[in-house]
């Protein structure tokens, strides 16, 4: 791990002249190198490695907390919000629940030579599809240290190099959680390149990264929308994107009243500062326990803004404005709204879902299949919590984060939906007529 540290500020002080764009290549020459090692390490040893960075993590627990309480400092000077200080935050508990996040992508099953479908042509041709990795993914993200960790187990354990790129707000975490990943990477013999943290915080790099096509084959984008946006525009590379989180629950006439307000509380308050988190309930008119939803929802000192029915359930609802129903607050806020009935929550949800998560609540079953049908979000849930929008509860371990476009994968990003496939074919001496 010191010497991890030693390389980083080497990086950072004699190389300071080296301009982003050169800085961006070199390391994606060494990713790429690394990767093609990669190919040939076996599914033991990725495996092990990921063991013995998880192992180091823990043992590292006092350097990353003490890292983690500079950034916290520094956030809480700059002002940075109760949600936005809750996402970079790290204690014992969380830091244990990184590693087992990397011990248990260690557990799951390789995707990486997975034969996806076969076939044999007339002329007698063999066809199969085997999944491969993607090659060197470059991701950029914000305030989460955890990212770091789960990114580099997820592109490992899938055969791939990764190029981080973290939030400034996390600087000190992020490199003493790279710098531990690093030392049980590299102890059970895999290349200190194959997962590296870019060493600036230059913002000159992330357009080098977004421009460095032919070098860098995939960009994943975790953070706010302004972060999205910017990477969507400029980059020169495929984008996974993971947009923001408007989630909806919607609350049918025929939902049971005291699962509705447990979900509510739940989707909403468990943790106001994650992408699933519940950001507008919808309430059917004909649902008789409306007011009881609410009510609970302030109780647990939840901020209420709603439409004119809305307000009418508590004199405490203030009054929602038109950008409230397209706002990701990832805080103790909430808009809300009175619907008549499925077809008005379905309009209202196509109109301002970002296509993330979204639930409803109901013990009738042809109104939960109608909504799973004409949802179209990455994520659609009956009788659950959208807190469940996660990798590791869906049981894919880490994620590198939600999808929410419709190419390539969608949902939680895990092992497979960093692969991609080629065809093998295989002949027997058949030449075209």
């Amino acid at each position: 791990m010191t010497e991890q540290t030693i390389l980083a500020a080497d990086q950072i002080g004699e190389r300071a002249a080296e301009t982003p764009e050169a800085l961006v290549a070199r390391l994606a020459r060494a990713g790429r190198a690394a990767q093609r090692a990669l190919a040939k390490t076996s599914d033991v040893q990725k495996a092990d490695a990921l063991r013995a960075a998880a192992a180091e993590l823990r043992k590292a627990e006092p350097a990353i907390l003490a890292a983690n309480a500079l950034d916290i400092a520094a956030g809480e000077a700059k002002g940075l919000s109760g949600a936005m200080l809750d996402r970079l935050r790290l204690d014992s508990g969380r830091l244990a629940g990184i590693a087992d996040a990397v011990e248990q992508v260690a557990g799951l099953a390789d995707p990486v030579g997975e034969v996806i479908s076969t076939s044999e042509r007339p002329n007698g041709l063999q066809l199969s599809r085997v999944r491969i990795p993607i090659g060197l993914i470059g991701i950029i993200y914000e305030s989460r240290p955890n990212v770091t960790a789960d990114a580099a187990a997820l592109c490992l354990r899938s055969g791939n190099a990764a190029l981080l790129r973290g939030g400034t707000e996390a600087l000190h975490s992020n490199r003493a959680i790279m710098a531990a990943m690093t030392a049980g990477l590299t102890s059970a013999g895999i290349p200190a390149a194959a997962i590296q943290l870019l060493p600036t915080q230059d913002r000159a790099a992330v357009g080098a990264m977004l421009t460095a096509a032919g070098l860098i084959d995939m960009i994943v984008p975790r953070g706010g929308k302004s972060l999205v946006a910017r990477v969507q525009a400029d980059a020169r590379v495929p984008v996974l994107a993971h947009l923001d989180g408007i989630c909806h629950t919607y609350v049918h006439a025929a939902a049971d009243p005291a699962m509705a307000a447990r979900l509510a509380l739940n989707a909403k308050m468990r943790r106001t500062g994650v992408c699933g988190s519940m950001e507008t309930l919808l309430l059917d008119t004909q649902f008789p326990a409306s007011a009881e939803v609410v009510r609970g929802l302030l109780d647990a000192g939840c901020e209420l803004r709603g439409d004119a029915r809305a307000r009418a359930l508590d004199p405490r609802v203030l009054i929602a404005s038109d950008e409230d129903w397209d706002t990701e607050y990832l805080d103790a806020v909430l808009s809300v709204a009175v619907v008549d009935g499925l077809d008005a929550a379905l309009d209202h949800i196509a109109a301002h879902s970002s296509h993330h998560t979204d639930a409803i609540v109901t013990e009738d079953a042809t109104a939960a299949e109608r909504f799973l049908a004409e949802v179209d979000s990455a994520i659609v849930m009956v009788n659950a919590s959208s807190q469940f929008a996660d990798g590791g509860e869906f049981g894919l371990g880490a994620e590198i984060g939600i999808a929410t476009g419709r190419l390539h994968a969608r949902g939680p990003v895990a092992l497979e939906g960093l692969t991609t496939y080629k065809w093998l074919v295989r002949g027997t001496g058949q030449a075209r007529p």
